[in-house]
């Protein structure tokens, strides 16, 4: 039979709140038909492999097969066919051949499994790429679908769809950008981390250019559009995502690239070794027992199970130690890379702010912790990040956080409150291109001092960017979204030399297209929204878990589920094994096959010693390939 498988360091916390976002569509695995037709498939196999194991009647089973054959083999039989008629043969219209062929010489059972094999890996894959689809669709829900347009000082709600270049829209607190555009009234802090990864929302004045899709804070807006919706960043990141998704869809696993050949050639062979003998006055029955002898010695299940059980036991463990890989051929190519790209935001620091430093001015009367909590009681009612981390680092102190009155909160400016009488004021004292954020903190007009924010690194960052560096022998590159000063700063304390800031999503796409051009095969790991397009260019792509954004997590081919960046270079080790595990498979199947051939042809090999010899070198594979099991697998030595 034939056989197939379709810098501060601080501890991890809870990923700040955001925006809330759209409502998300998922298929639903039985709406695919591929899958309902697949679970019928498996549900007859399982309710008769006991009776016949059991040596129940044939009545008893036989029907239960039958619908097993036919769920899930006729969709591949109809695919096969509508090949042929193209004059190409593939797998599928071999492994129903090969199905029908076991069952003709009693290997009802075997038959019976390699469809339903077939059946499962076709409904995984049609899961797969509908899940990506909604992702993708999920992603042009965060443009919001009306505007505020205004005409001649009147206000209009219209579609967003129907803005056009020229036209003035009005964004209020809380709503979202309808359409790329410039500021020319109004100022506001943009939650625009979904476009350029950055990590703290950016004062927008008059001047200063938005995105569709990115949230709007404190203050309202007026803006100029800029762009047609069709042609916005976030309708380019889907464009792009969908663009590198087609070019990466025809990728397949090493064994399956030579499917087409091996089925013509194992087809001719067999029709051959039924033929020649037949042409040459050999006996009918005879002929036809040698051909279906060479058939089953000759498919190539010890060479699939070869690819097949290191690849998918690696796919296990690295689950078990949170890196959820989706496909083997994901896991095949984590450990063809040999160059890596990293997000900044959310990847390599947790895209969350900290307060890493606490400057009370001499003279002026309070201490470090007198200072974080008079600010932190003026920004206690403010849902801004930078007010979220003061808060946070107070309550780790210990400290009272007094109660606040009279709480105002300006764009740009900071807060103002009334605390125990006197009026305090928490506002950025540096520009925005810093590597940290700076913030005065005044009482009743006097400077007492400054606190210093930065988005925190991960633990791990470190030593994951030397374990890759180590893996791939050059170290990765930073591709961020966010200003120069702050991608320095990480690149610094993980060691990384080539910094790419200030790039939009097209950008990083870019950056992966210019490495695989000059022979590269990239790793890409990010996070957001504006990662997907480059996770899916990658060669490999793994997103971060604990924060990603939906688009890519569906995009990447691994998903890194509790947020360990050193598991990103443990699984490219545990690929590189399975790829090693898979040579040797594939040296001992062929062994057996090339053996068990050659006997066929010039001796005379008995039906049940080629049944006997082909199950063995699979059996022997496929337990070869489970040792990628055991714990000491994922261990870096």
């Amino acid at each position: 039979m034939v056989c197939r498988v379709s810098t501060t360091l601080a501890p991890a916390s809870e990923a700040a709140p955001s925006a809330p976002a759209p409502p998300r569509r998922r298929t639903r695995v039985l709406a695919l038909p591929e899958a309902r037709w697949a679970l019928v498939s498996l549900v007859a196999f399982i309710l008769a492999l006991p009776l016949d194991l059991g040596g129940a009647p044939a009545w008893a089973y036989g029907p239960l097969y039958a619908v097993a054959y036919a769920a899930g083999g006729w969709e591949p039989a109809l695919e096969g066919l509508r090949a042929l008629r193209e004059k190409t043969l593939d797998v599928d219209l071999l492994m129903i051949v090969a199905a029908l062929g076991a069952a003709a010489i009693g290997q009802v059972l075997d038959g019976a499994l390699l469809i339903v094999i077939f059946a499962t890996s076709g409904a995984l894959e049609a899961l797969a790429t509908a899940r990506t689809a909604d992702s993708v669709r999920g992603l042009l829900d965060l443009a919001p679908t009306t505007a505020t347009r205004v005409r001649d000082g009147n206000e209009e709600t219209v579609p967003t769809a129907d803005l056009a270049v020229g036209d003035l829209v009005l964004v209020r607190p809380g709503e979202r950008i309808g359409a790329d555009g410039t500021v020319v009234e109004g100022a506001g802090e943009v939650d625009q981390a979904t476009i350029t990864g950055e990590s703290l929302p950016v004062l927008k004045r008059p001047g200063d250019d938005v995105f569709a899709g990115t949230l709007n804070g404190t203050g309202a807006l007026r803006v100029r559009v800029g762009r047609d919706p069709a042609d916005s960043v976030i309708a380019r990141i889907v464009t792009l995502v969908e663009e590198a998704s087609r070019t990466k869809a025809p990728t397949q696993l090493f064994i399956e690239k030579i499917e087409q050949r091996y089925s013509v050639g194992v087809v001719v062979a067999t029709l051959a070794v039924f033929g020649i003998p037949l042409a040459f006055g050999a006996d009918l029955t005879d002929a036809l027992l040698r051909a279906m002898t060479f058939m089953i010695v000759a498919s190539p299940c010890a060479v699939v199970l070869a690819t097949m059980p290191p690849l998918l036991s690696a796919i296990a463990n690295a689950g078990r130690h949170g890196v959820l890989v989706k496909s083997a051929v994901a896991m095949e190519r984590l450990g063809e890379i040999d160059t890596a790209a990293l997000d900044k935001t959310g990847t390599l620091t947790e895209g969350t702010p900290e307060v890493t430093a606490v400057h009370p001015l001499a003279g002026s009367g309070v201490d470090e912790d007198a200072l974080l909590a008079l600010a932190a009681a003026a920004e206690h009612p403010s849902e801004h990040p930078l007010a979220r981390a003061i808060v946070a680092a107070a309550r780790a102190r210990g400290l009272r956080i007094a109660p606040a009155e009279d709480f105002t909160a300006a764009p740009g400016r900071g807060v103002t409150a009334v605390v125990d009488g006197r009026t305090v004021h928490v506002g950025r004292a540096d520009s925005p291109e810093g590597a940290e954020t700076t913030v005065r903190v005044t009482r009743d007009g006097t400077l007492l001092g400054t606190l210093a924010l930065t988005d925190r690194l991960r633990t791990d960052a470190a030593p994951a960017t030397a374990a890759l560096t180590a893996l791939t022998g050059t170290a990765p590159t930073l591709l961020t979204g966010d200003h120069a000063a702050a991608a320095a700063r990480v690149a610094e304390a993980t060691g990384i030399t080539d910094v790419r800031a200030g790039l939009l999503p097209e950008d990083k796409v870019e950056a992966v297209r210019e490495r695989e051009r000059a022979g590269r095969k990239v790793l890409f790991v990010g996070d957001g929204v504006n990662d997907a397009p480059a996770l899916a260019a990658a060669h490999a792509g793994v997103a971060m878990g604990g924060a990603g954004s939906d688009l890519a997590l569906e995009t990447a081919d691994a998903v890194v589920v509790r947020d360990e960046l050193t598991a990103v270079p443990a699984v490219v080790r545990l690929s590189r094994r399975a790829r090693r595990l898979v040579v040797q498979n594939l040296a001992v199947a062929g062994v057996f096959i090339t053996a068990l051939v050659l006997w066929d042809l010039i001796g005379h090999l008995p039906l049940p010693l080629g049944v006997a010899g082909h199950e063995g070198s699979t059996v022997l594979v496929g337990l070869n390939g489970l040792r990628l099991l055991r714990e000491s697998a994922w261990r870096s030595e």
